[in-house]
């Protein structure tokens, strides 16, 4: 396998640049459907297929976005280490080859044969009429309802909770995702999304009915069984992200005996049909030790068999505002940072940190932006952010006036939050900390200064009491500081040599 640092210098010497300009793209996906077949890919094969893509992502990074090599060479990296990762498992037999089709359709493709210069008709029709770019996807949480009571939820969770949205409005919102804002993924979370069940339909029904379109479900992993699996493995276009905490005893700690060998159980029957996996992991002063050891990524890429990794830091939303103790330091962040940059890096492994990996999103990805994001929760409420537990408009309110999703894409909540990532340097060489990249999180005086405001509207009485308690407030912004300040040498230093180069 192919785990080496992504370099784009090399990328850029004229006879690789000349050779890879003849490799057709229809070329390369045969190569990778080979991973699916009974035919060994050779290493000379399976090279064509990574520095092929390797160049055409140096094109696109370096021709849109970027001064900064150090992006460059995140943003690269997380490519190829996704790519090794599938062909690796491909050939493990743990992935199908419709699954490998639908990813290519629906991303690989894109990526190699699309100039980051042509926008979408669609997307010429967003930017001409609201004058920004549309965002790439949303997170959609159709239900409140899970099978667990996790420590620290910040959707606060539990069995008897009822609250969830109606078939129709998931189903019409995604559809606006689509054909306005030419968005083909979705992330799906919640509460547990295979709880959901309006009128004999449930999240799959949702995946079939939008077959041009990809899912991500964040998942506890307990439902992963039975006709449940037949069905996503013919719909080909749905991956879980299974929640762990670490080991079996983390994992079990915060969210009860038992659940670590039943995760590992379902695993196996979902690389036994052929259903490509992930693991998503929230950091806490309880894991922390684990998230610092090459071992816990090893075990779950290595011997487990996942595609990828998406990490989370325990936020205090919701009842996490009772368990401030649980929250990473400063100083254990920025370790975490340093461990993060050797995985990716080192080991070759897809690990996205929604907050240590800013450079890859070219920081917070919140509020709509170009190519970012924003939530729909359970009541509809539409947030920044699943961190930002603060909304000012409601998707089912829009529809009964026949407005539509972009209308509060386009409040002057989410423009305030766009005005400050731009002040912060996504759209350009960048002149803020992309290691402290939260607007919330990382920023939070600032948030509370720039961006809310009094008639935005709190979710849930925890994010209201969080509003008028000034020990929240103190620790909040004391947190911000002091990782700006910690990872700001960091940044520099990166950011530096990047332009040195």
């Amino acid at each position: 396998m192919i785990t080496q640092m992504f370099n784009p210098k090399n990328a850029s010497r004229k006879n690789a640049r000349k050779f890879m300009a003849g490799v057709k793209s229809s070329v390369v996906f045969n190569l990778i459907k080979l991973s699916t077949s009974k035919i060994p890919l050779k290493k000379c094969l399976r090279n064509l297929v990574v520095a092929r893509i390797k160049h055409k992502m140096f094109e696109k990074i370096k021709s849109t976005y970027f001064e900064s090599e150090y992006i460059a060479r995140v943003v690269g990296q997380f490519v190829i280490n996704i790519v090794n990762q599938l062909m690796k498992n491909c050939d493990r037999g743990f992935i199908s080859k419709k699954y490998v089709e639908k990813s290519w359709e629906i991303f690989m493709k894109n990526m190699l044969e699309s100039d980051t210069s042509e926008k979408s008709a669609v997307k010429k029709k967003y930017i001409e009429k609201y004058n920004v770019a549309p965002p790439g996807f949303f997170t959609i949480s159709p239900t409140q309802k899970c099978n667990l009571r996790c420590i620290g939820c910040y959707a606060e969770s539990q069995a008897q909770t009822m609250a969830s949205l109606p078939y129709w409005v998931v189903e019409k919102a995604i559809r606006e995702m689509r054909d306005i804002c030419d968005s083909t993924f979705v992330v799906v979370s919640g509460g547990e999304p295979f709880v959901w069940n309006e009128a004999g339909k449930d999240i799959i029904s949702i995946a079939e009915t939008f077959q041009n379109m990809f899912f991500l479900v964040f998942t506890n992993g307990l439902l992963l069984y039975g006709d449940r699996l037949e069905r996503m493995a013919e719909t080909g276009n749905i991956t879980p992200a299974i929640s762990v905490e670490g080991f079996e005893k983390e994992t079990d700690d915060r969210r009860g005996k038992g659940v670590f060998k039943q995760i590992l159980e379902n695993i196996e029957h979902l690389k036994k049909i052929g259903i490509p996996f992930g693991i998503s992991v929230t950091a806490t002063k309880k894991n922390i030790n684990s998230l610092l050891e090459d071992k816990f990524y090893e075990y779950w890429f290595d011997e487990v068999g996942a595609t990828y990794m998406w990490m989370f830091h325990l936020m205090p939303i919701g009842r996490a505002k009772d368990t401030m103790d649980l929250v990473l330091s400063p100083e254990e962040r920025v370790n975490l940072l340093k461990e993060w940059e050797h995985i990716m890096f080192d080991k070759g492994y897809f690990v996205g940190d929604f907050w240590n990996a800013g450079a890859g999103s070219r920081g917070c990805m919140a509020y709509a932006r170009e190519g970012g994001y924003f939530h729909i929760d359970w009541n509809g409420n539409i947030m920044p952010c699943v961190f930002i537990p603060y909304y000012k408009d409601n998707i089912i309110e829009l529809y009964q006036n026949d407005k539509t999703i972009v209308d509060a894409l386009m409040s002057d909540f989410f423009t305030r939050g766009r005005s400050w990532q731009e002040e912060y340097g996504y759209l350009k060489d960048p002149s803020g900390n992309f290691f402290a990249p939260c607007s919330i999180r990382d920023n939070y005086k600032c948030f509370r200064e720039k961006i809310l405001s009094d008639d935005i509207k709190p979710e849930n009485e925890n994010a209201k009491i969080a509003l008028h308690d000034p020990e929240y407030f103190e620790k909040m912004a004391e947190f911000g500081e002091k990782i700006r300040k910690l990872t700001k040498p960091l940044w520099d230093e990166r950011h530096k040599k990047s332009k040195e180069k």
